[in-house]
């Protein structure tokens, strides 16, 4: 395990302050401001924590609020909604200065078997095959507004292995193409056997890359490249399957409509043999510089 990870996974281990309160810190972000991504896997660890063990993640539904001050750490409050027969409700707020940053609802279930049915996993080269961040951002240095971006992008996912099956939209600013975008993506090291924490990665994960496909029907290279400006909205999960984090997942994305200085962003997530195990709905602020 590398200490990018090991840093991320201490990100993860929040401080119990009270029963149902738990306290969060963060690291340096790319932007200035806290990785919503961050928020929302502290988020779902406050609200996890609640829950017995024997009962996993099957949803998660968040808003954000605010942007998040990463010098400040940040307050989890979860309410307990409702503990079912089957299923437990947690709200989780997210709390800086005294405001609110982000709003959760998670749900837990307790394992059932019942019908089987997915959609299949669509043809991707083999993850092995492709280009490493580390190998891939180097090249296009020049598209970036600040020099330093690209060692503030590996230094931001060194914890993640993610690789583009295609050009990333900071490789073909100013070429419009279907708003589609495959990653490969697993943490660059071993992880325990928790089940809480593997989806709490992929929800961490979640939020990296899901409104590419939105950047890449108008050629647009992201907020690195000056071109655009956003910010996550809202971001919904669904975990249908088990799966680990620590191993390659496919994340397929799409965006099926932009509009009103808003961009949806609509994914699923494979496991490298094929299983659906989330799908991922969000949609984000882009808008084009005045």
């Amino acid at each position: 395990m590398n200490k990018a990870l090991e840093s991320l996974l201490d990100l993860l281990d929040l401080e119990r302050i009270e029963r149902d309160i738990f306290r969060g810190v963060s690291r340096s972000a790319i932007v200035p401001r806290v990785f919503g991504g961050q928020v929302a896997a502290q988020a779902l660890v406050a609200a996890g924590r609640t829950v017995p063990e024997d009962r996993l993640t099957h949803s998660l539904h968040a808003y954000f609020l605010r942007a998040g001050d990463p010098g400040a750490p940040i307050v989890y409050t979860v309410d307990r909604i409702r503990d079912g027969r089957s299923f437990t409700t947690r709200r989780v707020v997210a709390v800086q200065h005294g405001q609110p940053i982000f709003h959760l609802s998670a749900s837990f279930q307790t394992y059932e078997e019942g019908m089987e049915h997915q959609s299949p996993m669509p043809a991707s080269p083999d993850p092995a095959t492709l280009a490493t961040a580390a190998e891939t951002l180097p090249r296009y240095a020049d598209r970036f507004v600040d020099p330093a971006t690209v060692d503030r992008l590996l230094a931001a996912r060194a914890a993640i292995d993610l690789r583009y099956v295609d050009q990333p939209p900071y490789a073909t600013v100013g070429e419009p193409r279907e708003p589609r975008s495959q990653v490969w993506f697993r943490t660059n090291g071993k992880l325990a056997d928790d089940h809480l924490l593997h989806v709490c990665l992929a929800t961490y994960v979640s939020d990296m890359t899901l409104l590419d496909s939105v950047l890449l029907a108008h050629g647009r290279g992201g907020w690195a490249t000056g071109d655009v400006v956003g910010a996550s909205l809202d971001h919904a999960m669904w975990f249908h399957r088990p799966f680990r984090a620590d191993e390659w997942l496919l994340y397929d994305q799409e965006s099926p409509s932009a509009s009103g200085g808003r961009g949806l962003g609509q994914a699923r997530i494979y496991t490298q043999d094929g299983r659906l195990a989330i799908s991922v709905i969000q949609e984000g602020v882009v808008r084009v510089p005045r």
